[in-house]
């Protein structure tokens, strides 16, 4: 393993004169290709997190490498003041036909965080624009991730990564996200739902209606809450608080955008339409930076007639990320990669419930299409997390990464205690991959349990 903080991830590697969030070195990138990568020495990785859940349709794909060298024969960079692009027009047209219907205006970003501020600004402005300038609270859930930037991470509900700067940032108000799987109670899924649900009704009560400005949720929870899916009715009971009380309902489609659930957006599995979606991670899968937010037509015109949308970011729009977030969606829908991320994640999650029969401190496996993930707990009457000195979600990570599986890993309980595991390769994963997955994920649970004295 490579978590010494001194470990310089290859021998003989020199000083870096980077820095990321920690000392922890890895082996350099050499090549990828498909659901593969590879380090200089040779190591051969399956990539089987699609990186942090971005490369949904694999790496190196043939098509969109020709699309960027074709975009970059005519240009790489026409700042939006200048110029309209061909790219930036074809791919927000391509685009709103895959939207929730009325949501058919595109604002171009280059990644999630810029997505979300994006989406926050809009829904403020919008408020100035119809004269309700009292609305500015932004209600989120905890945990939840939103982004890193001050102001998305005033949203997220994650708080190792919110606390430091409590000071600078405006907290948004926060209800419990739906973690029915902790639960301990005689309700069925749909009244667990609606309980859920009925909080978010009680949060804009608590802060008064009328100051209430959005709701934003991870239709189906990304990397602080792995792959939570919502119960039976808690979306739409969402969207009719929401209208109720005249508050802008955004959905996070950062992580879940772009097929890893089945369908283009988590949006489509439920009869809830947002007011506004938020794209990233997939929506380019990785080839380039490329972010968007959707906006109903109404919204955006009110916003534009009432002084123009103050906001905006130098490479919005770029035509080289634009051009390669139209390739990608080509290569989504040419290879049926939605149906393949829906029959294959349903495979690989029966494949992880199956790992329950043989690792006892495995309490949950949970998820949708392929966005997948399971949880460690010290015993699941209880399911109580694992003692924290255990270090569980970077030990595992590490142990898979020896093996050659890349796995991403979080704590579950808002940041501060439990471990989760996401698994969600990317979309073009094969019956052999996935069996590829479970040996290697298998001999890493193995060592784990062996290092950490767990019975199995």
């Amino acid at each position: 393993m490579n978590r010494s903080p001194d470990s310089p991830g290859e021998a003989g590697a020199k000083r870096s004169h980077l820095f990321y969030q920690t000392r922890l070195r890895r082996p350099t990138l050499d090549r990828a290709e498909g659901v593969y990568m590879w380090d200089t020495s040779g190591k051969q990785y399956l990539d089987g997190s699609s990186g942090a859940m971005v490369c949904n349709i694999g790496h190196s794909n043939p098509r969109v490498l020709a699309a960027m060298r074709a975009q970059m024969e005519k240009s790489t960079f026409g700042y939006r003041l200048h110029f309209e692009t061909e790219p930036a027009e074809r791919l927000a047209t391509r685009s709103a036909e895959l939207m929730p219907p009325g949501l058919d205006r595109l604002f171009f970003v280059s990644g999630g965080s810029e997505a979300v501020e994006s989406a926050i600004k809009m829904a403020r402005q919008y408020a100035l624009a119809i004269g309700q300038p009292q609305r500015y609270r932004v209600i989120s859930r905890y945990p939840s991730y939103h982004g890193s930037t001050l102001g998305a991470l005033g949203c997220t509900g994650y708080t190792p990564m919110t606390a430091p700067f409590a000071p600078m940032i405006h907290e948004s108000p926060r209800i419990p996200s739906p973690t029915c799987y902790l639960d301990r109670d005689d309700l069925d899924e749909v009244a667990r739902g609606r309980r859920y649900a009925d909080m978010l009704e009680a949060e804009i009560l608590h802060q008064g209606a009328d100051t209430v400005l959005a709701f934003i949720v991870e239709p189906v929870g990304g990397a602080s809450t792995g792959a939570l899916v919502p119960p039976v009715g808690y979306m739409e009971r969402i969207r009719e608080i929401c209208t109720r009380y005249g508050v802008l309902l955004i959905y996070d489609e950062v992580m879940t955008g772009g097929g890893r659930t089945g369908k283009f957006l988590a949006a489509e599995h439920w009869d809830a339409t947002p007011d506004i979606v938020v794209l990233s991670k997939g929506y380019a899968a990785g080839y380039m930076p490329l972010g968007g937010m959707a906006a109903r037509n109404d919204m955006v015109e009110a916003v534009l007639a009432h002084g123009g949308f103050i906001h905006g970011y130098t490479y919005a729009g770029n035509p080289l990320a634009c051009a390669t977030g139209l390739a990608v969606i080509d290569e989504i829908f040419a290879q049926d990669m939605m149906g393949n991320a829906e029959s294959a994640g349903a495979r690989l999650k029966g494949e992880l419930a199956a790992l329950m029969d043989d690792y006892a401190f495995i309490g949950d496996v949970r998820g949708m299409g392929l966005l997948l993930a399971f949880e460690l707990v010290a015993e699941r009457a209880s399911m109580d997390p694992l003692p924290k000195e255990l270090n569980a979600f970077n030990t595992l990570v590490d142990l898979a990464y020896d093996e050659g599986l890349i796995i991403y890993s979080r704590r579950t309980r808002g940041g501060l205690a439990g471990d989760h595991f996401l698994v969600c390769p990317p979309m073009i994963v094969t019956d052999g991959h996935i069996d590829e997955i479970m040996g290697k994920l298998r001999r890493a649970l193995d060592r784990f349990a062996d290092t950490a004295g767990l019975d199995r």
